[in-house]
């Protein structure tokens, strides 16, 4: 059984899902969907299907001192789509405060070109947001 992870936003969504055994974390995609949550629920329902999801992680955007910020409302909306339409999934939530910041270092680490970034920081934030939540449960 997997867990896949979302980093979601209204233009881009990433995508990160572990191995069967839900030891390791791996990115899937960056979707596109330009603030039509309809073209993200369709993917997730391609990967329902492709892959055995037990759980979903979605990442809240709390601010940098802990309190909820405007793209939390946002976030909320969309997580409760997600609980109507996939009510039999549990569904959890990870902090997401400076994913992207380490999704963009790991970037320059490795010399990525700047125009692929855009394509792939949210599917890199997915999967620190991922390997964020299986370090939390081996220490519960």
């Amino acid at each position: 059984m997997r867990i896949l992870a979302i980093d979601y936003g209204q233009a881009r969504t990433g995508l990160a899902i572990t191995d069967e055994l839900g030891i390791t974390a791996q990115g899937l995609e960056t979707i596109h969907s330009d603030g039509n949550d309809k073209i993200i629920l369709k993917k997730i329902d391609e990967l329902l299907e492709q892959y055995e999801i037990e759980k979903i992680v979605i990442g809240m955007p709390y601010n940098m001192n802990g309190t909820k910020s405007e793209r939390m409302e946002i976030t909320e909306q969309f997580i409760h789509k997600l609980k109507c339409k996939y009510n039999k999934i549990k569904i959890d939530y990870m902090d997401e405060r400076l994913t992207t910041v380490q999704a963009h270092k790991t970037m320059n680490f490795l010399g990525v070109n700047k125009h692929k970034k855009k394509n792939i920081v949210d599917t890199i934030s997915a999967v620190y947001i991922l390997e964020a939540y299986l370090e939390r449960q081996k220490n519960i």
